[in-house]
């Protein structure tokens, strides 16, 4: 065990204690006119400006995960860790098409969830609760991951016993009881604030560490070629250990990587739920526009992996673990008092983006399985505490996953998460242009993808776990390995085209569609209704 590092755990404790206090007080900001219903608690009463939907959806999609494991990616294999950065490119011209759709058509009839506009659009429960069960399944190993973050952290600090397995984890369960105090007082609100902080380190500790580290190094030219050593020497399980530059056998896989990440970004619940908290159609159309800002921090993020290496950070350890190569990195070069400030960034950046996504999976729980299929009479009122519990149930089950399960089993997971939710996509995006689709042609392809997916996931191994050990293989027909998560949405797509003209010649019920084309473009005002999703006559 490591010994504590008493002035870079007093600066940490500092930053969790304001950002406690603040998360605790984030009840009072924008009070609720009526706290009763569930888009006050999860979505913040739709009423978040341009600046606070900027920070919410920062520290929404830029997680500890993500200042962990993309430098991590970067130290352990090179220039295809660098996928993260392109698809953060790519992503936001894609939804800056749609977002502000979806945005428009669930602000006038009260949608929460994305599986809400699904059931409204197509008429289909069971298409809306596919989509739902997917959003939480997708969501809980992320949450978990965040947790991990803060594990890293805490280790690499030297905080917790080495007694007793209660006794080591005592920490992390308080920042974990922490989390579930002021997620439930404050719903949305609480990370909403607390995002400001979190991101305003985050910038501070990355310009700061891409400057001074390097300085220390001797630059970047050595930083590069110590870099350039490392991955010219044989890795631990044979050939080369990584590359500076991208062969051509691996542009394939890293291309679809990053398209297909692209296309998911923002199928997860908890980035359509920041989405939904904007107050304005153009609220989310400039957010759009300003939050590629984040992808230069995204690429300097990266460059933490370089910077590890030719700090000697992990060498000469047998089987080290790059997911501490940044914290390591971090203990090593900063002084004490800087060292807790960035890890205060990444432990902060673990707890906002756990709280938006508890909210969001709990929104999900509440709106598209408990009203829907549970007590479709149940009151506002209600709806909000059964998700402000489903939210605590949420967090447990994560913390139960990093207890229980090793760290790489949870890496897997938020793997094969990504590769789940973009089957959501075609329902989602398509049913905000057209409603060509018929539900249970969505509904079988959703079924194709998935069980594709999984199953070809299941067959990865690599040198750490014999199953779903990679998110990447041979693509049918093609002869190239790419992304399994976009093949497996191809399929989806391709079962969706062929089923819907034959399940129309054969006349299968439609399905109601209680939206209309105004609705796409409406703004805040216009016909605007707080209201829940009527049940549909058919399944």
């Amino acid at each position: 065990m490591r010994h504590a590092d008493g002035t870079a755990t007093a600066v940490f404790l500092l930053f969790f204690v304001l950002v406690t206090v603040m998360g605790f007080l984030a009840s009072r900001w924008r009070r609720a006119e009526d706290a009763a219903h569930l888009h006050e608690w999860g979505l913040g009463g739709r009423n978040f400006g341009t600046w606070v939907t900027w920070f919410l959806l920062g520290g929404d999609l830029y997680t500890a995960y993500t200042f962990v494991a993309v430098p991590a990616a970067v130290y352990a294999v090179g220039a295809a860790g660098f996928f993260a950065v392109p698809y953060t490119v790519i992503a936001y011209p894609l939804v800056f098409l749609f977002l502000p759709r979806l945005w428009s058509v669930s602000r006038v009839h009260g949608y929460v969830t994305p599986a809400d506009f699904v059931r409204g659009r197509y008429g289909s429960r069971g298409l809306s609760v596919a989509v739902a069960l997917t959003g939480i399944l997708a969501t809980m190993p992320y949450i978990a991951l965040q947790l991990v973050g803060i594990q890293a952290v805490l280790d690499t600090l030297g905080v917790g016993g080495s007694g007793n397995w209660f006794v080591r984890d005592l920490p992390l369960f308080v920042a974990f009881g922490v989390l579930a105090a002021y997620t439930y007082s404050a719903g949305l609100r609480a990370p909403a604030l607390i995002a400001f902080v979190k991101d305003a380190l985050v910038y501070v500790v990355i310009v700061v560490a891409v400057v001074y580290i390097p300085l220390r190094l001797g630059g970047y030219g050595s930083v590069f070629a110590a870099a350039a050593r490392k991955f010219a020497a044989p890795g631990p399980h044979g050939g080369p250990g990584g590359s500076l530059l991208l062969g051509a056998p691996g542009q394939w896989t890293y291309a679809t990587l990053a398209f297909g990440s692209a296309l998911a970004l923002f199928m997860y619940p908890h980035t359509v739920t920041g989405v939904l908290a904007s107050g304005s159609r153009g609220t989310v159309r400039r957010n759009m526009a300003i939050l590629p800002a984040y992808s230069l921090v995204l690429g300097l993020l990266a460059l933490l992996g370089f910077l590890a290496i030719a700090a000697g950070v992990g060498a000469g350890v047998p089987g080290f673990n790059s997911q501490l190569a940044v914290p390591q990195l971090f203990a090593q070069m900063f002084p004490s008092w800087f060292t807790g400030v960035a890890f205060a960034a990444i432990g902060i950046g673990a707890l906002v983006p756990a709280a938006i996504m508890s909210i969001a999976a709990a929104n999900l729980f509440t709106r598209n399985v408990y009203r829907e299929f549970l007590k479709p009479d149940a009151t506002p009122a209600e709806e909000t505490r059964v998700a402000k519990l489903a939210s605590l149930l949420v967090k447990v089950g994560a913390l139960a996953f990093v207890l229980v399960m090793d760290k790489q089993a949870a890496i897997n997971f938020q793997l094969l998460g990504g590769l789940w939710i973009l089957q959501t996509a075609l329902a989602l995006v398509a049913g905000l242009f057209t409603r060509w689709f018929h539900r249970w042609a969505l509904l079988a392809g959703w079924a194709v993808g998935m069980a594709y997916g999984t199953w070809t996931a299941w067959g990865i191994a690599s040198p750490a776990t014999k199953h779903f050990g990679g998110n990447s293989a041979e693509v049918p027909g093609l002869g190239e390995t790419g992304y399994v998560g976009l093949t497996a949405f191809v399929l989806n797509l391709a079962v969706a085209a062929v089923l819907t003209p034959a399940l129309r010649a054969l006349r299968a019920p439609e399905g109601a569609d209680e939206t209309a084309r105004a609705d796409y473009s409406a703004e805040a005002g216009d016909g605007t209704v707080e209201r829940a999703p009527q049940p549909a006559a058919a399944h």
